[in-house]
């Protein structure tokens, strides 16, 4: 059915497809430019809640209260921001880093990114089935979500493992409840540790810690960007890094069913879901290494950044229901529950440790 429609979509008149598209561009335009235009208020902006985090609200409000007449004219829009406007505003997002700053990073990045990674699926694998008795799809489209990258590692694995489209939903819901939650969470817990001194982060490394734990990359440059900037870039890259990893680990998953079981075998043979915007984001990042561009060109183009993430991050609220994660039951919220408390607890100390060794 979805690919009928996206066909017939396709065929519509250039007239007809902006039309499509228009209603739902249009809402996710107006609230990213309320979250914009308050953001900018210093009494806002001391508060820590910036134009992404504020666009996020508003879209989570507005996309459970608005009728479902709104829901059935705006979705194509709203859908369209939230996935290409989003990957577009990452790869923008290169044009405030340079290779320099990717370098710092590094290794210590990688090796905390894939620990992470292996950590949280395992741990999701063993749990689901053990202790909380759900279904192998369903507990490793979790901890695919919550390990990789969201909303995007769940649909990437789900041909895969030939799940079903409400496990996927279910997982989906479950990495947008906690991921939204982590928005607010993460900047609240840098702000703690800053004021007690509890853990040894700094702006830097509270910022690869958030981009190896938080689930999606919208989560991530939210929460990096209520923290501060040089937590906000250190986030994006770290988390591009992770995003990275999805295909190979899309891969040793195939290789791993294939070997299981062979009636995974057409499950292996699944086409790979590869994020190229990653690789863009480090292409462009790396243009912008040269210096080749005037830098009044290169504010415009983080002007226009910034608004495509705030409409991104609007989207993203309005496709938040509450009825989905209702739907979900409560043994897969348990189980993300526990892998969010994970990724929270043990990335940090993950993260402390692998800095201890090889910073």
């Amino acid at each position: 059915m979805m690919s009928l429609r996206l066909y017939h979509e396709h065929l519509l008149p250039p007239t007809r497809l902006a039309g499509h598209y228009l209603p739902g561009l249009l809402l996710t335009a107006a609230i990213a430019l309320v979250a914009v235009s308050i953001g900018a208020l210093p009494a806002v902006a001391s508060l820590g809640l910036g134009a992404l985090t504020l666009a996020i609200l508003a879209g989570i409000v507005l996309g459970n209260s608005i009728t479902p007449a709104w829901h059935r004219h705006c979705d194509h829009g709203v859908q369209f921001a939230k996935q290409r406007l989003l990957r577009l505003g990452i790869i923008l997002y290169g044009f405030r880093l340079t290779f320099q700053q990717i370098g710092d990073v590094g290794a210590t990045g990688v090796v905390i990114d894939v620990l992470m990674l292996a950590s949280t699926f395992l741990l999701a694998c063993w749990l689901g089935r053990r202790v909380f008795g759900l279904d192998r799809d369903t507990a490793m489209l979790i901890g695919a979500g919550s390990s990789i990258c969201g909303a995007a590692a769940v649909l990437a694995t789900a041909p895969v493992l030939r799940a079903d489209a409400g496990k996927a939903a279910v997982a989906v819901a479950t990495v947008v409840l906690f991921g939204t939650a982590a928005i607010f969470i993460y900047p609240a817990l840098f702000a703690l540790n800053a004021h007690y001194h509890w853990l040894a982060f700094s702006e830097k490394s509270f910022g690869i810690f958030t981009g190896s734990t938080l689930h999606e990359v919208a989560q991530v440059v939210a929460a990096g960007h209520a923290v501060g900037p040089e937590a906000e870039n250190a986030a994006v890259i770290s988390k591009m890094i992770r995003v990275m990893l999805l295909a190979p680990f899309l891969l040793l998953l195939s290789a791993w069913l294939q070997r299981r079981a062979p009636r995974a075998r057409g499950a292996a043979n699944a086409p790979i879901v590869f994020p190229w915007f990653a690789l863009a984001f480090i292409a462009v990042a790396g243009l912008n290494s040269f210096h080749l561009l005037p830098p009044r060109l290169i504010a415009t183009l983080d002007t226009l950044d910034t608004w495509l993430l705030a409409m991104a991050m609007a989207a993203l609220g309005l496709t938040t229901h509450s009825g989905a994660l209702r739907r979900a039951g409560l043994r897969p919220l348990l189980l993300a529950l526990v892998l969010f408390l994970w990724l929270i607890a043990g990335g940090a100390l993950v993260n402390l440790g692998i800095h201890r060794l090889l910073g």
